[in-house]
């Protein structure tokens, strides 16, 4: 089925180009979101009448998106979630849970608009894009944690994993020193019983 695209659509085409697509993707997707018209000899003579119109309002949205874009662009935002103690997390964060975040920072982002490349199922600090117009794309990064303190933490750079082997490793060596402390004074008590 052909039709002219009333926008940029990714992987598909820029404004004004009439290009094949499946049936259904047209029925179900590009038609009823107002991003093509049919390519009919009607369709196309009125895009031709309302192109100017549609590059200034493409113009004018895109404008606004890089506005957003530009206070975005770089952005931490924290999610709180329950994970093991090896940092997997009980279920994922998902495009709704980073929205709600940036929307709790004061931006408005949809859910859609936001691009997950791999399911998040780990503590850490993840990266993901906001499309906010098929022109602009803006990257932040979404920090999952179990606390708030482990959220500032693993913003200064240090994973979770890695502190938890910190501390783990520190508790062998209290524990090595407290049995040489034993040992020793073990060894005292030998020495003692020798001499009396």
């Amino acid at each position: 089925m052909q039709v002219i695209l009333l926008e940029r659509v990714a992987k598909l085409g820029q404004m004004g180009d009439v290009v094949d697509v499946k049936p259904g993707y047209a029925r179900n997707f590009l038609l009823p979101q107002g991003k093509a018209l049919s390519a009919s000899e009607a369709n196309i003579s009125a895009f031709e009448n309302r192109k100017a119109q549609l590059e200034a309002q493409n113009l004018e949205t895109r404008k606004e998106a890089e506005a957003v874009a530009e206070k975005l662009n770089g952005q931490m935002f924290t999610v709180i979630r329950q994970a093991s103690d090896s940092g997997a997390l009980y279920g994922s964060v998902t495009p709704r849970d980073a929205a709600e975040a940036a929307t709790a920072a004061g931006f408005t982002v949809d859910r859609k608009q936001i691009v997950i490349l791999n399911p998040i199922k780990e503590l850490g600090l993840h990266d993901m894009d906001a499309v906010l117009h098929p022109e602009v794309t803006a990257t932040f990064t979404v920090n999952v944690a179990r606390s708030e303190e482990e959220a500032e933490v693993q913003k200064s750079g240090k994973s979770i994993q890695e502190l938890a082997a910190e501390a783990e490793a520190e508790a062998e060596f209290e524990i090595a020193e407290l049995f040489d402390d034993m040992g020793s004074a073990a060894s005292d008590d030998d020495s003692d019983e020798n001499e009396g």
